[in-house]
């Protein structure tokens, strides 16, 4: 009986030792996770934070809003929360990328600079002959060498990060630069990672629709054609895999749909296209196999690019598109832009998308000005060197939502209309006017035309050695007979997904085709050989991808390169009296006779800068 007693009392207690077992085995799992939550918590909150112990801000600070039901998206956001708990600024700067350039290092930081910081770009010194090693050797000894340089310049990159130039590193310092405030003597700042070589690497990436349209320089695709987009592969996630695999946080892999030049289509994953709004800071690279087609490796290429929306970029609460917008590239053009933005919005141009190439000659200044002024103009900063068939791209996707026609033209270019420029104002003023959106107007609504292309006659430097100071359409009166390429207005609707581009014009949409204006309606004035003081600036760089740089000795026959120009910036024999052999002086007259004021014979795009000189 006894005996009977036990055993049902030992069953008893083996089932509640199993009904526990399994409830705690259940329960595991959320008591690890919310342990680790308030680990978190405890080491963000700076209270426990020994010196060989400093978090590197990445994009994995977005791991919280994404989980999270708030509209905090952003890295910006949340260093800009994170700093709220500091009395003052720290002097140093968390640097998030870097990227080696031929003439300077790029820092990419995830936060806004005020108006009076002065930075200093730090260089330490390699120890072990590798980047990789300066932060173990840092750990050992707080006293490494290191220099100092100012900041070649900053700017504002996107609505989450800012750029900084460096200079190149001095000889046996590593490329991984760091950034503080001048002054500071802060050297102990953890260097987090190393410099991306230009030559390969995703530098940008925004959301159009289901799909995110990556650019990246390294894959070798052909130009001017569409790639077989099924060897490469996209890769979506947290932190910075290629160099911080500890802190990649998860990867999402999706397919390219398309491929051509250096833009790729990829498939968002479903989460962020359930979700769009909440992907800022989410980066994304591009993967492809290498080596034996039997044995493939496969690789994928170093990214700075965090996934925005198109749509984020403020756009005016008029819900109507405008009808005709321009966006151009250029690089220290700041004092051409005023007369070609004036002279183009008399002829109807709306909206104006600067793509600006590294300027350093004040161009954001000119830009508020005329922005100031009701001219509709917005400056983006786009450091990436050689890629003005990607910054077309991109001007496009960002253009989409605000207007029916974009023209991609370049501030020495001008349209000039022979027949509604003579045929007098009569009562309606100055003749003309508002010819160029009249123009484009005529075929919104067409079922075949998604693109009007316009002929450029080249002028030359019409005798000239010093630059005109009423402006091109003034100075400049000589030209070559024939003419030399032409420029394309385009339905940013209609273009092909690929959004392929040569520069001069677009691939379209299946079933679309371009119009050619005559040239007795509307010709473009290509003011390409300008005197030589300002010709030879095109030595230092050409922005488009594939047009040879004037300095290198290839395609001495192309029409991207002057005739009889050799490759270095030595002005050659009577420069001034080149490229001329047909005097045209239609469109200097009409501005003369048109836009000058009746008293002081001065242009609208001559005002203000003499009263600024005042």
């Amino acid at each position: 009986m006894d005996s009977s007693e036990q055993r049902r009392k030992r069953k008893r207690m083996g089932r509640s030792y199993l009904q526990a077992k399994q409830y705690l085995s259940l329960r595991r799992p959320l008591v690890l996770c919310f342990s680790f939550f308030i680990f978190l918590l405890f080491v963000s909150s700076g209270r426990f934070r020994p010196a060989s112990f400093r978090p590197v801000l990445t994009a994995s600070s977005t791991t919280l809003s994404l989980l999270s039901s708030t509209a905090s998206n952003s890295i910006l956001e949340s260093f800009a929360a994170h700093s709220k708990h500091s009395k003052e600024s720290p002097p140093s700067f968390r640097v998030q990328d870097r990227i080696l350039f031929p003439d300077h290092v790029l820092l990419i930081v995830p936060n806004r600079f005020r108006q009076n910081d002065e930075l200093e770009c730090v260089y330490h010194k390699r120890f072990n002959g590798s980047d990789d090693d300066i932060l173990e050797d840092k750990e050992k000894n707080q006293h490494l060498d290191f220099a100092v340089r100012p900041v070649l310049s900053t700017d504002s990159y996107d609505d989450f990060r800012s750029i900084v130039r460096c200079p190149l590193p001095p000889l046996n310092f590593s490329t991984a630069v760091d950034l503080r405030r001048r002054g500071s003597y802060d050297t102990t700042a953890a260097t987090n990672g190393t410099a991306s070589p230009w030559e390969k690497v995703v530098y940008e990436a925004v959301i159009d629709g289901d799909t995110a349209v990556v650019f990246v320089k390294g894959l070798n695709l052909r130009p001017h054609k569409n790639s077989d987009p099924t060897r490469l592969s996209c890769h979506f996630g947290l932190g910075n895999w290629d160099k911080d695999k500890e802190q990649s946080g998860f990867v999402l892999t999706t397919e390219a749909v398309t491929a051509a030049q250096e833009v790729v289509r990829c498939l968002l994953p479903r989460t962020i296209r359930n979700h769009p709004d909440k992907a800022h800071g989410i980066r994304v690279t591009i993967g492809y196999n290498t080596g034996h087609p039997r044995a493939p490796v496969h690789v994928t290429l170093p990214s700075v690019a965090t996934i925005h929306n198109s749509k984020s970029h403020p756009v005016q609460s008029n819900p109507k598109k405008h009808e005709l917008c321009v966006c151009t590239m250029l690089w220290n053009q700041a004092p051409a832009i005023k007369e070609w933005i004036m002279y183009h919005s008399w002829l109807g141009v709306e909206r104006w998308f600067i793509y600006d190439n590294n300027s350093d000659d004040g161009i954001d200044d000119v830009v508020r000005e005329l922005d100031s002024q009701d001219y509709n103009v917005s400056r983006q900063s786009w450091p990436w060197i050689k890629t003005q068939e990607a910054g077309f791209s991109h001007c496009a996707l960002r253009a989409k939502d605000e207007c029916n026609w974009v023209g991609f033209f370049d501030v020495d270019e001008f349209f000039y209309f022979p027949l509604a420029f003579h045929r007098g104002g009569g009562d309606y003023g100055v003749p003309g006017e508002n010819s160029l959106r009249k123009l484009v107007s005529n075929f919104s609504n067409s079922a075949t035309i998604a693109e009007i292309r316009t002929d450029c006659h080249s002028f030359g430097p019409s005798g000239l050695s010093s630059q005109p100071p009423q402006g091109v359409t003034v100075g400049y009166t000589c030209r070559l007979q024939s003419p030399e390429r032409h420029k394309s207005i385009v339905r940013t609707e209609l273009l092909d997904v690929t959004l392929l581009n040569v520069v001069h014009h677009f691939r379209l949409r299946e079933g679309y085709r371009y119009l050619s204006v005559p040239e007795g309606i509307a010709v473009i004035n290509h003011y390409k050989y300008q005197v030589w003081e300002t010709f030879r600036a095109k030595f230092f760089r050409r922005v488009a991808t594939y047009v040879v740089d004037w300095q290198e000795d290839q395609n001495q026959g192309s029409k991207d390169r002057a005739p009889g120009l050799g490759t270095e910036a030595v002005e050659p024999p009577n420069w001034r009296l080149r490229f001329c052999e047909v005097w045209d002086t239609g469109l200097k007259d009409f501005v003369l006779g048109y836009f000058a004021d009746p008293v002081t014979r001065l242009l609208p795009w001559e005002k203000k800068s003499l009263t600024s000189a005042e």
